[in-house]
């Protein structure tokens, strides 16, 4: 079953969740996806360091089902939206105004040897 659309703009991929149901964002971005969304093709921006595809552990530990608004991101070098949000470098999609809670300590470790210094998205904090 697919859950969501896919359209090609140019040579940018959008990804627009048809269901509302099971949607979680992730962490590190904010990009709003479902559970199976990102089982299938991970996050569009972070995946490459979280390694959430295939793998439902890790979309439970990188996501949160808790975060407040939503963005609807479609040009995203030239929103000020984007620039105020710290989202102008990601793709074109749907991303949560702040995101509630913060990635595993196990994690926030990995992404350190990296090179990577987790910045909660929760506005709340």
């Amino acid at each position: 079953k697919q859950w969501y659309q896919r359209r090609v703009r140019g040579s940018a991929m959008e990804i627009v969740p048809k269901d509302l149901n099971n949607i979680r964002a992730c962490m590190m971005c904010s990009l709003l996806k479902n559970i199976d969304q990102f089982l299938v093709d991970g996050c569009d921006n972070c995946d490459q360091w979280l390694n959430m595809r295939n793998n439902r552990d890790r979309v439970m530990d990188c996501t949160s089902p808790n975060y407040e608004g939503m963005i609807a991101l479609t040009n995203p070098e030239e929103s000020w939206v984007a620039r105020w949000q710290r989202i102008r470098a990601f793709t074109r999609g749907m991303y949560a105004v702040s995101v509630m809670g913060k990635l595993p300590s196990y994690i926030q470790r990995e992404l350190e040897r990296q090179g990577i210094k987790f910045k909660s998205r929760d506005l709340g904090i």
